[in-house]
Order: C-alpha cells, then structure tokens, then sequence
C-alpha cells in the first residue's frame, strides 16, 4: 500500500538546477544530505576517501542528466538553489584536473571522478534511483549510506525516517488532504476557493509574508528561465547538435521591441497580436524557452520535475500576457498555491517520477497542475478546477519516458510545449462542463496513472533502452 504523506506546495515548487529534478538536483541534495548526516554522527572529520555508486536509471541515463556533476556539486557543500551556475564548469575543471575534493567547501580530499564514481546498470528494488554514499574512516572503518532520488528533486532514505518525521511535523495542518474528495469536502464546508484552503495550511508552516517571499523568489526564477531562453541563440551541449529554438520563435513574434528588462518584456508582448496561431506560438515559445534553459544546466523551478519544468510557467505567462493584462501577484500566489496543491495530490497517489511511471509522471502531472491553477485563476469553482486536471492527465496517461542520448532534450522540450496548450484547453473544456456532470474523477485518474506506471515496461522509464532512444540514433541528429 502506498505510503501517505503531507506536502507543502515548497516541496513541489523547488528552485534548482537543470537538466533533471531526480538524475541532478536529486543526486545533489543527495550528497549534501549525507554530509550532514556524517557531522551529525560526528564521523565527517574523519573521513579519508570517498567513493559515490549510482544505480539504476542514474546510470542508465546519468551522463545525459549529469548526475556525475551534481554528485560532485553537492560532495563541495554547494547549495543548487543559489550557487552561479556560470561558475560550475569551473569547480568540475578543478576537480577533474587537481584529482581532489574540496569536501563541503572545508576538506580537501583525494577524488578522481573517473574512477571513484561508479556507474552500476543493476536497479536496487527500493527505487529505480539509488544513489550509496560510502566513505573510508581514519579509524579504518567505513560508514554507508544509500538515498533515493524518488522525482521532484524528493530524495529519501529506505526507511524513510526524515519523511516520518516531517509527516509528524505536518500533521499540524488545519486541512489535512490526501485526495480530491478530500479537498473538494474541506472547500464545501468552509467556503473556500482551494488556493484559500492551501494557504492556511501553508501557513501552519510559515508566516503569510514568507510565504509570499519564497513564491516571489520561485516566479522570479520562472520568469528568468523564460526570459533568459528567449534571449539566447545556440545550441544545446550533449553532442545532439540541438538548436535553441526559443530564440527564433520569439524574435518572429515580438519583433522590433525596445525593452531592458523582464517586466517592460512582459509589457512589450502584451501588445502584438492575439489570434489563435499566435497564442499557440508564445505559449510553445515560453514552454521551450525554460526547458532549453534547463537542458544547459540552467536555474529552473522544479514544477514538479526539472524535466516538465517550462509548463506551469508558460501557463501562468499566458494569463498575464493573454487574458488578463491587469494581473499582479496576487494571481501567481493563487495560480502557485492551486499547482502545488494539485502536484501534491499525484506525488501521494501515484508518483512524479519518470523512472517510476513514465513521462505521464512529469509532463502529465505538470499539466494537470497548470490546468487546475488556470481554471481557478479563470473563475472555475473547485469542482470544475480539479476537473480541469482530470483532463489534462487523462490525456496523457501512458506517456513514455524515452529521452534520446539519455538527455533531456528529445523529447523533453517540445513535451513542455505540449503540456501546455493541453492545460489550456482542459481549463476551458472544464470551465464549459457543469462539473456535477464528470464522469471521472481525478482520484480515479491518479488511481488509473499508478496502474498504468506500475504495468509500463520498464524499458520506458528514463532508461534510453526503448523507443525513440533506441529508433533514432545519434549519429541521425
């Protein structure tokens, strides 16, 4: 039976760094969860010698995702949420070439990654993503660790005694919630909208004015991600030979426009035109824009995945640019709280993992999120918002996982572009549907999404053995 936990919208809203939320930001909150542990234990002085062994999908697919990067990143102590991502080249040259660590910022050690990361293909049966720590003592004994990165940037333990510990802490919440019928009761019997509802829970944890703090530092990245790729030409690194394509498709759109800065951005595009093609066009160029950030090792927001990162945003910056010029952050928050809530609801009932079920995990659930969010934003009752991602992920179930070199490039980006225009279209087919009329609810769709994640060959589950990884070669990019 499926463990329940209590998520707070912050653990399905993370920034980090790309390409990947379980093969990089995982692998490096990883390393840095065990160097806490060694101090905890009063062991990290003492040790001598490090080895890292990835299993599973972190090997399978690891180089692509640069898991072997991040093990480093997060063995010197740095944090992914605010170290420059222009510097890590550097610190990975430095390692490489010196042969050493500098071991959480404080120690420097004898490391060569070539041989002192090791690439197993066997899968561990806890989780598709094992990643063991072990270290040699200058007692001569040695201490080991095994973590999983488990999708969304979570990483846990076998016996899951942080996630225990942290359930207890969030059973303080005023709405406890672990399913859409749950939900949908509380907001009946308070009369409340479910970003309301969200948020009292959320503050059980934190203040009001921190929460909107840290929701203006996640859209703050968000909008960078989006604006950063838009503006920038080239081609991704991996050796597939990928052309941004961000950067063309919005220099066709906004032409000739004068700007200095992402909010006379926003305005500058709040000004040419809106047909249909048009509006497909902006919301695939911001849905492209972040995840071509994210296939360079850029900063992102993990929403829920690194890898399905460019669809909340490119749904949000469609509100503000197409339907409501006039909206301010009060609708993000709202917008924010919704999406967290609704990824919640899958990462408890199902997985966001793609090594667990497939690319339906990422890109489905991250379309149901921006689906719900919009419907709210829209004026959608909760029953017509938790309709809306119904839709989004019915239509999406059973999508497979199978990135072409392992990285996440082909077909990631054009995914996030997808999921987006699909989040728009369930948000209006619901807000059109007297919800009293659904046929399928979205427990039964999460129910539906953990079978088929669990029947899924496993080739199909970021491995690069099956599909599009296997029918395209590299040589044909």
């Amino acid at each position: 039976m499926k463990k329940i936990e209590s998520i707070s919208v912050f653990d399905m809203l993370k920034i980090g760094v790309g390409p990947s939320s379980s093969h990089t930001l995982g692998p490096w909150r990883a390393a840095r969860r065990w160097i806490s542990k060694l101090k905890d234990k009063g062991k990290f002085d003492n040790v001598e010698r490090i080895t890292v062994e990835l299993y599973g999908s972190l090997t399978l697919t690891g180089k692509g995702h640069a898991t072997d990067i991040a093990v480093l990143l997060g063995l010197e102590g740095l944090d992914p949420q605010k170290f420059p991502i222009e510097d890590i080249s550097g610190v990975i040259e430095r390692i490489k070439k010196e042969k050493k660590l500098s071991f959480n910022s404080e120690r420097l050690l004898d490391f060569d990654s070539e041989t002192q990361i090791i690439f197993n293909k066997k899968f561990k049966p806890f989780h598709p993503n094992g990643i063991t720590f072990r270290a040699q003592l200058s007692s001569a004994k040695r201490t080991t660790d095994t973590f999983y990165s488990i999708g969304g940037g979570f990483v846990v333990q076998e016996e899951r005694k942080r996630s225990k510990i942290k359930q207890e802490q969030l059973k303080g919440f005023p709405y406890p919630i672990q399913s859409g019928k749950e939900l949908l009761a509380y907001c009946k019997a308070e009369n409340l909208k479910i970003s309301e509802l969200v948020l009292e829970n959320e503050k059980s944890l934190n203040t009001e004015e921190e929460i909107n703090f840290r929701l203006k530092e996640i859209w703050n990245v968000m909008l960078d991600s989006m604006y950063t790729g838009c503006h920038t030409e080239g081609t991704l690194p991996g050796g597939l030979n990928v052309r941004r394509r961000a950067f063309d498709s919005h220099k066709n759109l906004i032409g000739d426009c004068n700007y200095t800065n992402a909010e006379e951005w926003i305005t500058a595009i709040r000004g040419t035109e809106v047909k249909f093609r048009q509006i497909l066009k902006w919301v695939s160029c911001f849905a492209l824009a972040v995840n071509e950030v994210n296939a360079s090792l850029g900063r992102v927001v993990t929403a829920p995945t690194n890898g399905s990162a460019g669809v909340i945003p490119a749904v949000m910056m469609y509100y503000m640019v197409i339907e409501n010029h006039d909206a301010n952050f009060e609708d993000i928050r709202q917008f924010m709280l919704v999406a967290g809530e609704i990824g919640s609801l899958f990462k408890k009932g199902a997985t966001i993992s793609a090594a667990m079920g497939g690319c339906q995990a990422e890109i489905g659930v991250s379309s149901a999120m921006a689906a719900g969010a919009l419907t709210e934003l829209m004026g959608g009752t909760p029953e017509q918002v938790l309709m809306a991602s119904e839709i989004a992920m019915e239509h999406h179930l059973g999508l497979t996982c199978d990135p072409i070199a392992g990285l996440v490039q082909i077909p990631c980006i054009e995914r996030n572009a997808m999921g987006a225009i699909k989040a728009i279209n369930a948000c209006e087919m619901a807000l059109d549907t007297d919800a009293r009329n659904a046929k399928v609810p979205l427990d039964k769709v999460i129910e539906t999404m953990w079978q088929t994640a669990k029947d899924m060959n496993s080739k199909y589950k970021e491995t690069s053995e099956g599909g599009l990884a296997v029918n395209v070669a590299l040589s044909d990019c």
